[in-house]
């Protein structure tokens, strides 16, 4: 069987994210969008809200499955039996990063973890997370960068705070 894991922090799943996520569930049998639990970022939305988000916004994917993960990529596939990661490049600034956590991978996983990158759409190369967080704290209009649900939840959280 032919799956794939695209892991990331999603916080919050963007539209990019989205493109990515629809885009590999057509090359796999099976997709794994699993969320990463590092406690080293802070995180506006918890794990467990990471993953309802995705959930939701994969629910039409039948072959996309979300998960969460903590610790090394390598262990998680291991563990899941999985040989392909799918990574997202927006600029050639994520390329130079994305390739050494992919060429680390492989050497950690003794070549058993590869990584298929996809250059993200034109129309959300500009989009990342962390941007959209920073929009959304002075209450600028996010919808074109997220999902309308994740709009909603995302300016909660700033209402919240």
């Amino acid at each position: 069987m032919n799956d794939a894991i695209y892991p990331g922090s999603f916080d919050p799943m963007t539209l990019g994210h989205f493109d990515v996520i629809k885009r590999a569930s057509k090359m796999f049998d099976s997709l794994t969008v699993s969320v990463l639990d590092n406690k080293a970022k802070n995180a506006l939305f918890s794990v467990e809200e990471r993953v309802n988000i995705l959930r939701e916004a994969t629910k039409d994917l039948p072959n996309v499955t979300v998960d969460s993960f903590s610790g090394l990529l390598v262990d998680y596939a291991r563990e899941k039996n999985i040989h392909i990661s799918v990574r997202g490049l927006r600029a050639i600034t994520d390329f130079e990063y994305e390739l050494q956590i992919a060429q680390t991978n492989r050497l950690l996983s003794k070549g058993m973890l590869d990584t298929v990158f996809l250059t993200t759409s034109l129309e959300y190369a500009y989009l990342s997370s962390s941007g959209v967080k920073e929009m959304a704290s002075f209450g600028g209009d996010i919808s074109p960068c997220v999902p309308d649900f994740v709009a909603k939840l995302v300016y909660e959280k700033y209402k919240n705070k």
